[in-house]
């Protein structure tokens, strides 16, 4: 007994030698970079001469910053609404089918992320302008008379961002859904269920860790797509990356790019906290 347990103990040393390596790669380029930030978030004047809360006093009672953090925010949200309402059809379509159209499936689903974000996001700006491909299809159809604001514009942003984080969306979801017994489908419905009752009392309930997994993927993705912003969102949308962007290098305001950084890290966080949660009530929810 005496020498399994210092078998068992040379065991977890041995295992904690080889995390050695992974804890120090994310103490010095993780932990060590978010410690710097605070640090120099706390100083009180662009100079860095002198200390204080100064920068978080002015952020958080700063209407125009507020506003850039909470139109930051719904983007996300409404990202990965969007991802989810195309997302879901494509897994369920990728369970229902065969071995060789799953594969085709999955090929389509990561083929974009194979591309470039710039080029995709080029792609949409060919896309959503004012003689891009969507504009004039709607004009040949008669949809409209005067070619749509559809590029600079919130909504194509959203579009924009959509097609390209979908693949964080969908992924997760046909992981979840390949795992589901399919009796369970057919003893609902030997029990009278029709299929829609099946599908929100038993295949959507046992999909929520792909969903919540999914959403905080595409989420986090979305409200931190720089490029996609820049590009599609044009001058007249600004976001927190953008925001950070000018503050921090435009005009060399580097205690207040460094606080709005920590306060938009912190609200990020905040709505992922809010997934997982509202992820574990549906989950106690459907159990009742």
């Amino acid at each position: 007994m005496a020498s399994g347990r210092m078998t068992n103990g040379a065991s977890e040393r041995g295992e904690g030698f080889l995390a050695l390596p992974l804890m120090l790669f994310y103490l010095l380029f993780f932990i060590a970079p978010l410690l710097l930030l605070f640090a120099v978030s706390l100083h009180a004047d662009k100079e860095m001469t002198s200390w204080g809360l100064t920068q978080y006093a002015k952020t958080l009672t700063d209407g125009f910053g507020l506003g850039v953090l909470f139109d930051t925010l719904r983007l996300g949200v409404e990202t990965t609404l969007l991802c989810l309402l195309l997302g879901f059809p494509l897994a369920w379509l990728h369970r229902s089918a065969g071995p060789r159209w799953q594969g085709v499936i999955i090929l389509i689903t990561v083929l974009p992320l194979l591309t470039s974000v710039i080029v995709r996001t080029f792609a949409w700006i060919v896309i959503l302008g004012r003689q891009g491909i969507a504009n004039t299809l709607l004009l040949e159809l008669g949809l409209t008379e005067t070619p749509l604001r559809l590029l600079y514009s919130h909504g194509g942003l959203v579009i924009a961002l959509a097609q390209v984080q979908l693949p964080l969306m969908v992924l997760p979801l046909i992981d979840a859904l390949q795992k589901l017994d399919p009796n369970l489908e057919s003893a609902s419905a030997a029990l009278g269920a029709g299929r829609w009752r099946s599908f929100f009392r038993i295949v959507l309930p046992l999909s929520l860790p792909g969903i919540i997994a999914g959403s905080v993927l595409t989420f986090s993705a979305a409200v931190t797509a720089f490029i996609t912003q820049s590009l599609v969102g044009g001058g007249q949308q600004l976001y927190m990356p953008m925001y950070i962007y000018q503050q921090a290098l435009t005009l060399q305001n580097w205690p207040f790019a460094a606080t709005i950084s920590v306060i938009f890290m912190v609200a990020v966080l905040f709505c992922i906290a809010l997934f997982n949660l509202l992820g574990r009530y549906t989950r106690r929810y459907s159990a009742m």
